[in-house]
């Protein structure tokens, strides 16, 4: 399922080495099967177990084969596929603090914001504009199992998210390199939504404009900007310290 298309029109996804397949165990992730190469069961045998004792297929490859069919260049010796657990705007309220990410494309970056995500405390990303699909090999090796923890969404138009988000009365936020509101300034309300924009070349001003208020995380130093991966990780923390303040 390395092929996007391909993944989405199955709704299967390919999820490597243990510690995913362990995630995904203990988030009560559909499985359609694990596979193990049969010189390495007995390393995996208590996860193994957990799995068939949850009633998940389990198969036995001979060696070289997970090789043929892992994304990694130096796979471990088990994988599974998964049913992907789909998130839809309707099918969460527009409530905390929700992150968006438009046009953002690196694998590691998207995985790496959903696990700051989950470790803040968001209630749901989501993903606008020609993102990188969450579900990519890469993606799901980056957030480290994060992404069975919160409501990942994938939604074609930013424009729908944020009309989704202010109809629930929060408030969002673009996030811009420079020209914004200082973010250590703003009063964040119980509600926010921070929307980021692609690696290179940030939000547009067409696309600031669809957000209540633009911000811009202050620099002391003389680097340009800060990766899209950072700049989402304070941005979720500032949201983290409102909603506590607000309690």
């Amino acid at each position: 399922m390395t092929k996007r298309s391909l993944r989405w029109s199955e709704g299967v996804c390919v999820l490597e080495g243990p510690d995913l397949i362990e995630s995904a165990l203990v988030a009560g992730v559909e499985f359609e099967g694990v596979y193990v190469a049969n010189d390495a069961t007995s390393k995996f045998l208590p996860l193994v177990t957990r799995l068939e004792d949850a009633g998940v297929r389990v198969f036995s490859l001979e060696p070289g084969v997970i090789e043929k069919i892992a994304d990694a260049t130096t796979p471990q010796p088990i994988i599974a596929s998964i049913r992907m657990p789909v998130a839809t705007l309707d099918g969460i309220e527009p409530v905390g603090t929700v992150i968006v990410l438009h046009d953002v494309r690196d694998p590691g970056n998207v995985g790496t914001i959903v696990r700051s995500a989950d470790a803040s405390g968001a209630s749901a990303v989501i993903l606008t504009g020609h993102s990188v699909d969450p579900f990519n090999p890469k993606t799901l090796r980056a957030t480290a199992g994060s992404i069975f923890h919160l409501p990942v969404v994938l939604c074609e138009s930013l424009e729908d998210a944020l009309t989704w988000f202010h109809r629930g009365g929060g408030t969002s936020f673009a996030t811009v390199v420079r020209g914004g509101e200082n973010l250590d300034e703003v009063t964040l309300p119980a509600n926010h939504l921070f929307v980021l924009g692609n690696e290179a070349e940030g939000l547009s001003q067409s696309e600031s404009a669809l957000a209540t208020l633009v911000v811009t995380i202050p620099m002391s130093g003389k680097a340009e900007s800060l990766n899209v991966s950072i700049a989402a990780a304070l941005t979720l923390f500032a949201g983290q310290r409102a909603r506590h303040r607000i309690r």
